[in-house]
């Protein structure tokens, strides 16, 4: 057990928490090497390729180049044996830790890897619960380390456990669940804080004070200092101190931004809302204000907002008088993040960065203090942190300093990128040839070699050397064959690759993608469901799973996912118009025409889906009937009010008074939006016939005999040109509308006692009935403008 951790926390330390230390090329040398055999000897490095493809067996590539990558696999190995033996009953049961021990290792091998590995994430949880359940409350860690550790000291490892556990669920994307642990691990550790408001200064220069983000809250004990080594020495602390203090004065010169808000006097004045940043804090409860710091990263929008949520909490942490070298390595990677993203303090992040690379090799502070926490912060590898610093050299410019940066690590996929935006693709390639002719059976070069040369032979002999193991390979593979139009063959690649690696958000969408092109519409459905699960911002997974549900007719199901969509994608125009029929074939008319409101101004009122109206219109025509036959009932006769609702659709809603006017305001609620939809089309000058015929259906639901009219003539005249008389289809049209224009006159007359609509609708028809005799004396709508010509003269002549 003792030499497992100590090959973990070596192998930690020369990838993650440094100083970096020439240790043996192999673990156990001693008991490696025969005698005569030197360790300098070329043997080791078969067993380093040996132990790099331990690690990616799982189904995904390293993400970088590491060193001593034999300690994390020994370590592996030993904790592994002893777990069997501990369940063959053949070793103590007094050392249960060893499950947190795994956990812990598995965790970090996950960070080695450049993506989300499913098979270590079933492994991390099935031993996070084993670990959960063995030291999850303070009552089992005494109990199991009796009288060697103290309240607060059990209170710290349970909050340490809970927080590891709350970092591992980030890891993979489940945000409520590591909600949840880092809840419990700020109860475990006694804080408590929330968001608040301050008025404060912002800039050295800055004259008014403004509002700003402020975290507060409170601690228990937050003054005491455990004697059992878990929080960092008086010396040390003092150091820290002093050289926290050198850098932020150097950082600060670095940009007129300040490091902090600086807060008006009644802020520090209030013993209400006390700033987390003037309490000093216990190792663990910084640990678990920066775990939810990178919890705000995860769960909300990655835009402005979020990064200044996420302000408050590493403006505490920097604040601190002292913290764990990782605490604060953590802290200044987060704020470099932040600061990175704005163009004032984005000089400041690089120079950060450059300080903070070095700080791993310097040998100061030591080993023993760099590892307090290095599990409990959710903190990058070295290799990953240089990537970070080289991906801040291109942003900058610097793209030459950022290629020695990726060639060291092996990077190269941004190795190539760099080529491309120097003009260099040519010598990427000679690199990468360059490379391979020292290790031909290294997947991810084959890989990179056929991302530059779009040769599948390259992904092909990646599989070779890999054993069919190289998860990357199969996925470049299967985009190739989509891009062919080879999708039956792309669609079995895609599921290859995701039985080695379900946890790739992207390769489901992809294999949606390429099952929809060969009607798979189950497959495709269960692709982009698996996206969602895994991404759950992709808005185009969300819109095509509404799309398919459309397909199948499941419109309850389409509407709530087209409502996901629209919350990441919100300019698209066609999404905006399937959800608005989504939405009327589930009743739901209020959102559909708000859908349609955004499609008119994203359209700039050019797109119109005049079907989706009509079947609007229609159903506010039988509410409105509904309502009238229901108001005549109440004044006529007391009898139960569902002998005279016609429509059987609203019946239930119109079983109570209440219920009646609530239906009778949503009613008339509806028939302002759509009056103002409909207003909007006739005022931009390109509106369709259609589009007066509504206008006229919507007058007469309003009452308005006088603008009905003036609408269906704007309809008539739209339908008159020189093929009219030609045109079967086109005269039906003109008929109806002729029609229904003749009727609102009749009304008009009756109503008002007048004879003058009487007279236009007689010329109208006799025109009408004139020039449509030579084509169209047969058809039913002839028939019909004759017999409402004897009903006008018939008026006429009352």
């Amino acid at each position: 057990m003792s030499i497992a951790v100590a090959s973990l926390l070596a192998f930690v330390q020369c990838n993650t928490t440094g100083p970096t230390e020439k240790f043996p090329l192999m673990p156990l040398v001693a008991l490696t090497y025969r005698e005569g055999e030197s360790s300098d000897s070329r043997g080791w490095l078969e067993w380093e390729r040996w132990g790099e493809n331990e690690l990616i067996s799982v189904g995904s590539d390293l993400g970088a180049k590491f060193y001593n990558i034999q300690y994390i696999v020994l370590s592996k190995v030993l904790l592994l044996r002893i777990k069997d033996l501990l369940a063959e009953g053949n070793f103590s049961s007094t050392v249960k830790s060893v499950s947190w021990w795994l956990a812990r290792l598995l965790i970090f091998q996950q960070k080695l890897l450049d993506d989300r590995c499913s098979a270590l994430f079933d492994l991390l949880q099935v031993y996070t619960l084993e670990s959960l359940n063995q030291f999850g409350t303070t009552e089992k860690a005494r109990d199991y380390w009796v009288s060697q550790i103290s309240n607060d000291d059990a209170s710290t490892i349970v909050s340490a456990l809970h927080l590891e556990a709350g970092i591992m669920e980030l890891t993979y994307g489940r945000i409520d669940s590591s909600k949840l642990y880092f809840e419990s691990a700020a109860a475990s550790s006694g804080l408590s804080f929330s968001l608040s408001g301050a008025m404060g200064y912002r800039t050295v220069h800055q004259v008014e004070p403004k509002a700003q983000l402020v975290l507060v809250g409170s601690t228990n004990g937050c003054e005491k200092v455990p004697q059992q080594g878990l929080e960092l020495h008086s010396d040390s602390s003092i150091a820290s101190e002093d050289v926290q203090h050198s850098q932020a004065h150097e950082r600060s010169e670095a940009s007129d931004i300040l490091m902090a808000p600086r807060f008006t006097e009644d802020f520090k004045t209030s013993e209400v809302n006390y700033s987390i940043a003037a309490t000093r804090l216990k190792s663990v409860q910084q640990a678990v204000v920066l775990a939810q710091c990178h919890f705000i990263q995860r769960s909300a929008r990655n835009d402005e907002l979020q990064r200044w949520e996420m302000a408050p909490y590493i403006e505490a942490i920097d604040s601190q008088q002292s913290s764990p070298f990782m605490i604060r390595y953590l802290c200044d990677i987060s704020r470099i993040h932040w600061e990175s993203t704005r163009s004032r303090t984005k000089q400041r992040s690089l120079l950060m960065m450059n300080k903070l690379v070095q700080s791993i090799y310097d040998p100061s502070p030591v080993v023993s203090q760099r590892m307090l926490f290095c599990f409990g912060a959710k903190v990058p590898t070295l290799p990953a942190l240089r990537k970070e610093y080289g991906d801040l050299l291109v942003s900058c410019g610097l793209i030459g300093e950022a290629v020695k940066i990726y060639e060291d690590l092996e990077l190269w996929d941004n190795l190539i990128y760099c080529y491309r935006l120097l003009d260099k693709k040519a010598a990427s390639v000679e690199l990468i040839r360059a490379r391979l002719s020292d290790r031909p059976s290294d997947s991810r070069l084959w890989c990179s070699l056929g991302d530059v040369t779009n040769d599948d032979a390259c992904y092909e002999k990646a599989l070779e050397v890999s054993a069919n193991k190289s998860a990357r390979a199969l996925r470049s593979l299967a985009r190739s064959a989509y891009n062919r139009g080879d999708y039956e063959r792309s669609k079995g690649l895609w599921e290859s690759a995701m039985r080695m690696n379900s946890m790739y958000p992207d390769g489901w969408f992809a294999l949606g993608a390429a099952a929809l092109k060969t009607r798979d519409v189950d497959k495709a459905l269960d692709g982009f469901t698996r996206a969602v699960q895994l991404d759950p911002e992709n808005g185009e997974a969300w819109n095509n799973i509404a799309c398919l549900h459309m397909v199948k007719k499941r419109n309850k199901e389409a509407f709530i996912a087209f409502k996901e969509a629209l919350k990441f994608k919100r300019n698209s125009w066609q999404m905006w118009e399937n959800f608005s029929r989504v939405a009327a074939d589930i009743g739901n008319i209020n959102q559909a025409m708000e859908a349609v409101q955004m499609v008119l101004d994203m359209t700039k009122k050019k797109r119109t889906d005049i079907d989706l109206l009509e079947k609007v219109m229609q159903d506010l025509e039988m509410r409105v009937s509904t309502t009238h036959s229901v108001s005549a009932s109440r004044n006529a006769t007391s009898n139960n009010i569902t002998d005279v609702i016609c429509d059987t659709n609203h019946a239930e809603k119109l079983v109570t008074s209440e219920a009646g006017l609530s239906f009778e305001r949503e009613t008339e609620h509806l028939i302002q939006l759509v009056g103002t939809i409909l207003r909007q089309m006739a005022q931009s000058g390109n509106s369709a016939a259609a589009v007066w015929g509504l206008n006229a259906r919507w007058h007469k639901l309003k009452g308005d005999l006088t603008m009905c009219s003036e609408a269906l003539l704007k309809q008539v005249r739209s339908y008159q040109g020189s093929d009219l008389w030609n045109d079967k289809d086109r005269f039906g049209k003109f008929a109806n509308a002729s029609l229904e224009l003749c009727r609102v006159y009749i009304e008009i007359a009756c109503r008002n006692a007048s004879r003058k609509e009487l007279f236009a609708a007689e010329m109208h028809l006799k025109s009408t009935i004139k020039q449509a005799a030579k084509n169209f004396s047969e058809i039913k709508e002839y028939q019909d403008l004759l017999a409402c010509l004897d009903e006008v003269q018939k008026a006429l002549q009352a």
